[in-house]
């Protein structure tokens, strides 16, 4: 966690461990923004809605914004840039696990995406599915509250199990299937009355903005074709992405991937030929692509 120049460090709202909370990781973000100066270039409350191209000759991009004056009315934007750097990175467009009777399953089901306070699932019998760092973290804070928490895991072997260190929260196998009754059968052969299902799934690669006449694509969750999982060759260095390699420490890939754009567009650093770039591309199309 944190930046080659601006460390992770303990403060008396943070500490050194290795797996800081959520909390502690927006104020270290939040503090990083005031000390730099950046919260005054942030649009917020903007929402980009097209970015491409203003013609076939130019490199120059058009990019129309959008922000909300009333409930039912928008007021849009339409700026011409020498350069667009697309940082929303993979963690805005959810993906659910799929399994029978998912949709007609009456109880209440979100993603981790969403997730906020524990209190609204107090008393509550809750599914989580996944167990990466977003399934753990809302367990933690979740189990103290919830009447039961069932853990789904993928994977071969997954035995139904207590979870050590917690008297309400099980481990299960994946999800078989869900009724309309509300009980949720695990692949195990247990089922549970839930309440709430949380899909913690990771994220879809998602740039519906994103106008290349097809020179850009999003194929099985991969983008490309990008030179170093950054800048497409035929429209480099005017257009390039940030932050987009799944397994990757992220603080530290963001910071480099940046450093690279913003010396490639001040000049201080040349990008090999189109030629060059489009050429280091895997024939076979796996490699050359940004993967969640």
């Amino acid at each position: 966690m944190g930046f080659l120049d601006y460390p992770f460090v303990k403060n008396e709202v943070g500490d050194l461990r290795s797996f800081p909370g959520h909390e502690e990781v927006l104020r270290f973000l939040e503090d990083f923004a005031l000390d730099f100066g950046l919260v005054e270039l942030i649009r917020f409350g903007h929402e980009v809605v097209r970015v491409e191209q203003v013609d076939d000759v130019s490199h120059e991009c058009v990019v129309e914004s959008r922000t909300r004056e009333t409930e039912s009315r928008w007021e849009s934007k339409e700026e011409v840039f020498e350069a667009v750097v697309i940082c929303n990175g993979k963690h805005t467009e959810p993906k659910l696990a799929e399994f029978s009777g998912r949709d007609a399953w009456p109880g209440l089901q979100m993603h981790s995406h969403n997730y906020r306070t524990p209190e609204q699932f107090e008393n509550k019998i809750v599914v989580l599915i996944g167990k990466g760092p977003s399934a753990n973290d809302i367990l933690e804070e979740i189990s103290p509250l919830a009447r039961q928490v069932h853990q789904a895991i993928r994977g071969p072997d997954i035995q139904l199990k207590k979870l050590e260190n917690h008297d309400n929260a099980w481990q299960h196998s994946m999800i078989e299937c869900a009724h309309k009754d509300g009980k949720v059968v695990f692949q195990d052969g247990s089922i549970v009355d839930a309440d709430v299902i949380i899909h913690c799934t990771g994220y879809k690669y998602h740039f519906p903005f994103l106008g290349s006449n097809g020179i850009i694509t999003v194929d099985n969750n991969r983008v490309g074709p990008l030179y170093k999982h950054v800048f497409p060759p035929s429209l480099a260095p005017w257009l390039s992405f940030v932050g987009l390699p799944n397994r990757a420490v992220p603080t530290l890939v963001i910071e480099l991937q940046a450093k690279w754009v913003a010396k490639v567009l001040s000049g201080k650093v040349e990008l090999p030929a189109q030629e060059e770039m489009a050429y280091s591309l895997p024939s076979d199309g796996e490699d050359w692509m940004a993967q969640a």
